[in-house]
């Protein structure tokens, strides 16, 4: 992936790796506090966001076989707080708590400004930056409207007065961070595989 926009394109991941991994910090907090399952699960998405621009970070520089280790520990990473968020939602099923509404509003916000930004930053190596690249640009923006849902589930929690809402979203969203998590495990084995024929070893 190398080109005359490299270096470019690393400040722009390391970047976006630091905003998302600084704001999981924020949204999970926010998330236990408020008791809601679908912003816990949300924040686990900014792990997700900060192991794609990191994997596009070392991508730049480090041979097949690091860049597979660093996937699969970036895969363990994502999955730590989908399996946070996954406990509570079964400990939930039996009597779902209504969460706190404004907190998970303004968490939410402050997420798209964060997904926003996130995306303005790779824009412009979403056509020529590599498929890592482009990934990472449509993640981003695709999280926003992941945001915008949570808001709508906590306008309905508003209106019903019922923590359903709040888990049934909070489930789609781990199952994304679990398919994420998959996904980075799957293209890191996949490097793993690519840097074994590199050196002649046989393919297990």
């Amino acid at each position: 992936m190398r080109s005359p926009e490299a270096p470019a394109l690393r400040r722009a991941v390391l970047t976006v790796a630091l905003l998302n991994l600084s704001y999981f910090f924020v949204e999970f907090t926010v998330a236990l506090y408020a008791g809601s399952i679908s912003l816990l699960a949300d924040s686990v998405d900014f792990l997700e966001d900060t192991s794609i621009n990191l994997l596009i970070y070392v991508a730049l520089g480090w041979p097949l076989a690091r860049r597979a280790v660093m996937g699969k520990v970036m895969a363990a990473i994502i999955l730590g707080p989908a399996c946070v968020a996954g406990w509570e939602a079964v400990q939930r099923f039996s009597d779902p708590a209504t969460p706190k509404v404004l907190p998970i509003v303004l968490a939410s916000l402050g997420a798209i400004v964060v997904n926003g930004t996130s995306a303005w930053l790779l824009a412009p190596f979403r056509r020529h930056g590599g498929s890592l690249s482009r990934a990472a640009f449509l993640s981003a923006r695709n999280d926003t409207l992941v945001n915008l849902a949570v808001i709508g589930m906590a306008l309905v929690t508003l209106w019903t007065d019922s923590g359903w809402p709040d888990l049934i979203l909070g489930c789609f969203i781990i199952a994304l961070a679990l398919h994420a998590a998959y996904e980075v495990w799957e293209v890191s084995e996949e490097e793993r595989l690519a840097a074994k024929a590199l050196a002649g070893e046989d393919i297990d």
